[in-house]
């Protein structure tokens, strides 16, 4: 039997610069599913997205799902593509392995965790305070690198990497340190300065867009006391979920989330388009 892609839509362009198409996935020119395949607005024109993949019941377990992905791969090499990206729900078992035995790579997960409303304390000698204008400056240049840097180690070409970094940065804190909802904090423990938090007030939830302890300070549970203040000020705001992004084989972060009740309600990953 030979399973293959067939158009249901001419090609798409979207104001992002993006394009996109849609496929019935046929076997025998029988159709047993869809996929929708585009181009990613974070990256640029040179990475594909598999938007959705879904195989009907009655065929699935078959290699449908394989073999309309692969012929993906050819779509998205053709458009010019040099590394493809998908996300797979959290839970989604079959669909992680599939992705796995087809070779790509976990680069993140999204996580949450659903607040009782009840601010957890801070532990003795630790206190929270607003980072300075000047603090932030420094943070701020600092945050963008480490954030470029993250990407390109995970197989983002160094151009689209920065661009990322520069234009999330810019879309999100637009009047910088005073953009409206954003918390920037600095953690002190007996009166030394040990880590920073940038917390997002959304519509729905907080989010932690950045913690981190300070290198000479790590070790020590810092990392923790930062978490548990983010979820004071996302209870305090009247927030009752907090997320958050963890990228891969950052395995102290993802123990210290698990240990928290962090859930994972998606991962990401990539294959780069040989």
């Amino acid at each position: 039997m030979t399973t293959t892609l067939r158009p249901t839509e001419p090609l798409q362009h979207a104001a992002d610069g993006t394009r996109s198409r849609r496929y019935q996935v046929c076997v025998n020119s029988r159709p047993v599913g869809a996929i929708h395949l585009g181009t990613s607005a974070a990256f640029g024109d040179s990475v594909a997205r598999i938007l959705h993949l879904r195989i009907e019941e009655p065929d699935r377990r078959r290699g449908r799902g394989t073999v309309a992905a692969l012929a993906a791969e050819e779509v998205a090499r053709g458009w010019g593509c040099r590394q493809i990206e998908t996300t797979v729900p959290g839970g989604s078992e079959a669909a992680l392995r599939l992705a796995t035995a087809l070779g790509y790579v976990l680069r993140n997960r999204g996580m949450v965790k659903r607040l009782d409303g009840t601010p957890p304390p801070l532990p003795d000698g630790s206190r929270a305070r607003s980072m300075t204008a000047e603090e932030f400056a420094r943070w701020n240049a600092r945050a963008e690198e480490q954030y470029a840097l993250t990407w390109i180690e995970r197989g983002v070409p160094e151009a689209a990497a920065r661009a990322k970094a520069r234009r999330d940065h810019e879309t999100l804190l637009p009047q910088g340190a005073a953009t409206g909802n954003m918390l920037f904090s600095v953690l002190e423990h007996e009166d030394r300065r040990v880590g920073t938090l940038w917390l997002a007030l959304r519509e729905e939830d907080a989010y932690v867009f950045d913690v981190e302890t300070d290198a000479a300070h790590r070790g020590r549970g810092h990392g923790r006391t930062l978490m548990l203040l983010a979820e004071r000020q996302a209870i305090a705001a009247g927030r009752r979920v907090l997320g958050l992004n963890v990228f891969a084989d950052n395995t102290p972060a993802e123990r210290l989330y698990a240990s928290l009740g962090y859930e994972t309600t998606r991962y990401g990953l990539y294959k780069p388009l040989l």
